[in-house]
């Protein structure tokens, strides 16, 4: 596995591992409506380029060196509280979950959050994912949650979990 710093050329690549992502992980949690709502708002071609240009925003492509192939991305946000990076995004196309690239991506996040002075790892996951299963395999906990509303009536229901970097 390989990453790499994704760029704006890059944008086409996210949407496309965003949607292919999504129609699996969330097809049994969230409507169609807003599902497409959420990827029309979070990943559209303005905001991951404003993200981008965020000097502590960064994307991170997930690259299968077997085949060449791209798995998912990872996308996260230094200093987004004091000692915290945010983890906004990880996502693998649903062939490439069980291979250990997200075990990997999270592995390459704590390194870079440690070198940036930061000492834990925040995030939200959907109380309805199975990915929490996979975040508590690699540590984190559950230290909250609540719900968000984020336009035309939808919420998102989350917990809010964390990761300490011991350094």
């Amino acid at each position: 596995m390989k990453l790499i710093e994704a760029t704006e050329k890059d944008i086409p690549l996210i949407q496309d591992l965003a949607r292919r992502s999504w129609e699996n992980a969330y097809a049994d949690i969230l409507s169609g409506e807003q599902m497409e709502y959420m990827l029309s708002e979070m990943y559209s071609e303005t905001e991951i380029g404003n993200h981008l240009q965020h000097p502590d925003y960064h994307y991170y492509l997930i690259r299968d060196e077997g085949n060449g192939s791209f798995e998912g991305f990872i996308g996260y946000q230094h200093h987004y509280e004091e000692g915290s990076t945010k983890l906004h995004r990880i996502y693998l196309v649903p062939e490439s979950k069980g291979k250990g690239f997200g075990k990997e991506a999270l592995e390459f996040l704590h390194k870079k959050v440690s070198e940036n002075g930061d000492h834990r790892v925040i995030l939200n996951v959907n109380k309805h994912n199975a990915a929490r299963n996979f975040y508590e395999s690699q540590g984190y906990r559950v230290y909250d949650e609540g719900v968000f509303d984020i336009g035309r009536g939808f919420v998102m229901d989350d917990y809010l979990m964390e990761f300490l970097i011991h350094n």
